[in-house]
């Protein structure tokens, strides 16, 4: 197995007490953390999301991507829904890293999109591998999900390594200003799944 489990440890959040399990990717060595919330039954589908890893929107606030406000809102939802879970996977940038990001960032202050971004340093437009959730979700007991997403390629993930997508929960949270071109790039070049309403309301 390339993913090995390592640690459990309480963790108090503005939400309510989650459990952070630990792991190690063998492969990249990069650490990932499983999120748990209430007793995970088997064989149900329990509420959950698979978040990559962002820096700047999770813990810097910013407001260039919606990802800080997708990872709260899903913490908000597993508390309220009693139980579920959260894969905090490190993957920053869509997997092309936190330093190849900035530089990213820096070509779309120029005028470029995501996508465009990504590909003029030499990068797919998404880089990111789902090969660890498997056993990551074994490890806490969940085969089934009610997947908290936008992104179709995470539902063709799941199911890719045996894991069984009962329902996509939409989880769109987040528009402004500054991430208007971001999240319709997200919509109209990688196909996320989002209501039209998203892009034209005044928040």
């Amino acid at each position: 197995m390339s993913v090995k489990y390592v640690a459990s440890s309480k963790l108090p959040t503005p939400w309510g007490v989650f459990t952070m399990h630990g792991f190690e990717d063998l492969k990249s060595g990069k650490e990932h953390v499983a999120l748990t919330f209430g007793e995970l039954e088997a064989n149900t589908p329990i509420l959950g999301r698979i978040h990559s890893e962002c820096l700047t929107g999770d813990a810097l606030f910013s407001l260039r991507c919606d990802c800080g406000f997708q990872l709260q809102t899903a913490m908000q939802h597993i508390a309220e829904a009693g139980q579920g879970f959260i894969l905090y996977l490190r993957q920053e940038g869509r997997g092309i890293g936190l330093i190849n990001k900035i530089r990213a960032y820096e070509l779309q202050d120029a005028g470029a999109n995501t996508v465009e971004a990504n590909e003029q340093l030499g990068f797919a437009a998404d880089m990111r591998k789902y090969d660890m959730i498997a056993p990551m979700l074994n490890k806490i007991g969940v085969n089934q999900v009610k997947l908290m997403t936008n992104n179709p390629r995470k539902v063709n993930a799941l199911k890719d390594n045996g894991v069984e997508v009962s329902e996509r929960v939409p989880l769109q949270v987040g528009k402004n200003r500054y991430n208007e071109s971001y999240l319709k790039t997200k919509s109209t070049v990688l196909g996320h799944l989002m209501s039209e309403h998203h892009f034209h309301d005044n928040d």
